[in-house]
């Protein structure tokens, strides 16, 4: 009996050994038949899938800046996809935008570019402040990336980077029309109370020495720290004290358009140079009214502007999309994202970005009739987008078109 009880126990095992095998013998049959993880099935949706990374203020003061360059470049990505792709090489690809908030800060600019790069291989990084695109342009050609440069800083394409685009009109291009209005119709003395950002530093730079080379004079000079500061009191009124004619501020719109708000608030009756960032219509959304903007001077409402057919549409479908008017931070994001994907498809490529970047001529001429919110016809020979510029003033609570040669 126990030499029975011994074989049947040996039995028993053998076959409970002999069962385990083949149940995992069949599982790993079945697991190298499902897809590869994350969906991919081995990897043909991924291939046929272009990463487009954005490094830009999703948070603090400038947080709905940041987000307006996001959504143009997105609702572009979003219609793109939604008409089936784009075919380069024979290949059907979509667009998958990556976004990173860096806050506004340069150094954190740059560490969501590596991150971007490494992770994700984005061949586009789209950057919407000059200090970020500075940050980036220390390694973007080692590392083999196009900065989609949203910022009319005109330094970004005297670098020699070959691989920055700069997408608005540069902004020394605003300070004769700027300046002949305010002093036309207020006077020369002018306090400066810009942002502190490398953008507001390099605006001032520009315009001081313009506004005294025309016979004007700078009374106050200063800038604000729109990350920290709230209030604008004190400032505004140390600036005020030196009696103005004409203020020059900017940075975003919101934090902008407090501080003009301020300045009525105390007394002020003069007029306003608005750098190119801060947008009239933004504005308005604090102001509550243009009235409070009258004697400004800045760049062109989208929503205003009626030299483009295609302007219409995307103002509907924008505000249907996100809820509020377009602006230019997303038309001209929008058309740069056409842009980029159209100098893929004649460069051949969606991974070579020294011949994307070779290729953006063809970007622009290709571009369909629905991107075309504004007229950029050219990129010049150092990467900057040309076009022409659209400027407006605010004259008893309405804008008024300033006609600019280009």
């Amino acid at each position: 009996m126990k030499k029975l009880k011994s074989l049947f126990t040996i039995g028993f095992i053998f076959v409970m050994i002999f069962s385990l095998a083949a149940c995992n013998s069949s599982g790993d049959k079945a697991a190298n038949t499902q897809p590869a993880s994350g969906g991919s099935g081995g990897g043909s949706d991924t291939a046929g899938t272009v990463n487009i990374g954005f490094t830009g203020p999703l948070s603090g003061p400038a947080a709905f800046y940041g987000k307006r360059t996001l959504n143009g470049i997105q609702m572009a990505a979003d219609d793109i996809n939604n008409a089936g792709g784009f075919e380069v090489g024979g290949k059907k690809y979509k667009l998958n935008i990556v976004s990173l908030d860096d806050k506004y800060l340069p150094n954190e600019a740059g560490a969501n570019a590596k991150r971007l790069v490494q992770e994700n291989k984005t061949p586009i990084i789209f950057v919407p402040h000059s200090g970020g695109v500075f940050a980036l342009q220390v390694f973007n050609q080692q590392s083999k990336f196009i900065i989609g440069a949203y910022t009319s800083e005109p330094k970004i394409t005297q670098t020699g980077n070959k691989l920055t685009v700069r997408i608005p009109p540069a902004y020394d291009g605003y300070l004769q029309p700027f300046t002949d209005y305010e002093m036309n119709k207020f006077g020369k003395r002018i306090a400066f109370l810009p942002t502190n950002s490398q953008y507001g530093k390099d605006w001032s730079s520009k315009l001081k020495p313009f506004w005294e080379k025309q016979g004007g004079k700078v009374v106050f000079n200063s800038s604000i720290d729109f990350t920290k500061d709230t209030d604008f009191f004190t400032i505004v009124t140390n600036a005020l004290k030196t009696k103005p004619d004409v203020l020059f501020i900017g940075g975003a719109s919101e934090p902008t358009a407090k501080v003009a708000k301020q300045a009525r608030e105390l007394g002020f009756k003069g007029g306003f140079i608005i750098m190119d960032q801060a947008k009239l219509d933004e504005m308005k959304t604090v102001t509550g009214t243009y009235d409070l903007l009258n004697g400004s001077i800045g760049v062109m409402p989208l929503v205003e502007d009626t030299s483009m057919q295609a302007v219409p549409d995307f103002e509907k479908k924008y505000k249907a999309k996100y809820g509020e008017d377009a602006g230019s931070e997303a038309g001209l994001n929008y058309i740069a994202t056409y842009a980029f994907v159209e100098a893929m498809k004649a460069a051949g490529t969606v991974d070579d970005t020294q011949k994307i970047r070779d290729h953006m001529q063809d970007g622009l001429t290709n571009l369909p009739d629905s991107a075309k919110i504004y007229d950029i016809p050219k990129i010049d020979g150092n990467g900057g987008f040309v076009g022409n510029l659209e400027i407006a003033s605010v004259e008893d609570g309405k804008i008024v078109p300033i006609k600019v040669s280009k």
